[in-house]
């Protein structure tokens, strides 16, 4: 598998496995409110599914003042229930998926006309590492906002992912 994917793999996994957490965890959890980077749980989820859908228009041709505007609401709009955080997840990583089943070209380049900085020619690789990284920095938001409510957070580190990933491949 390509790294780029593969990382966008681990990126989806790792979703999955601190949504499957906070599900472990009483409904009101999601909602509590925190003294950290986001309000709640619920607005740090709003926000990686946010930019992760910027990301994917732009990956897909959309320019990235568009997309940027098209995602502004989603940002803010706060899901009510685990589960629909994990169908909206889901759902985006099928669109991701598709997009990857086109085997893109990880070494071209997208002139990105970013309205907080320069227009930046990147590659795709380089956006796809965004992606992960991005979503890694807020899943760790996310894991010390449960650790302040009083709940353990769960490990979602790439190298979990490697024996996570190697279990399911032995598996019949």
């Amino acid at each position: 598998m390509n790294p780029s994917a593969e990382m966008f793999e681990y990126h989806s996994w790792a979703n999955r496995t601190i949504l499957g957490r906070i599900h472990e965890l009483p409904s009101t959890v999601l909602h509590q409110e925190v003294n950290s980077s986001f309000p709640t749980i619920a607005h740090a989820l709003s926000h990686i599914y946010a930019v992760d859908t910027m990301w994917y228009m732009v990956l897909t041709g959309t320019e990235m003042p568009e997309a940027l505007q098209a995602c502004i609401p989603l940002n803010s709009q706060v899901l009510d229930s685990v589960e629909e955080y994990g169908i909206a997840y889901d759902a985006l990583t099928a669109q991701y998926r598709e997009w990857l089943q086109s085997e893109p070209e990880w070494e071209q380049t997208l002139l990105l006309n970013n309205p907080f900085a320069a227009p930046r020619h990147t590659r795709l690789s380089e956006i796809m590492l965004h992606v992960v990284n991005h979503g890694t920095y807020h899943r760790g938001n996310v894991s010390t906002m449960l650790r302040q409510l009083g709940h353990a957070s769960i490990q979602n580190d790439y190298s979990l992912f490697w024996y996570q990933e190697n279990t399911q491949t032995l598996q019949p």
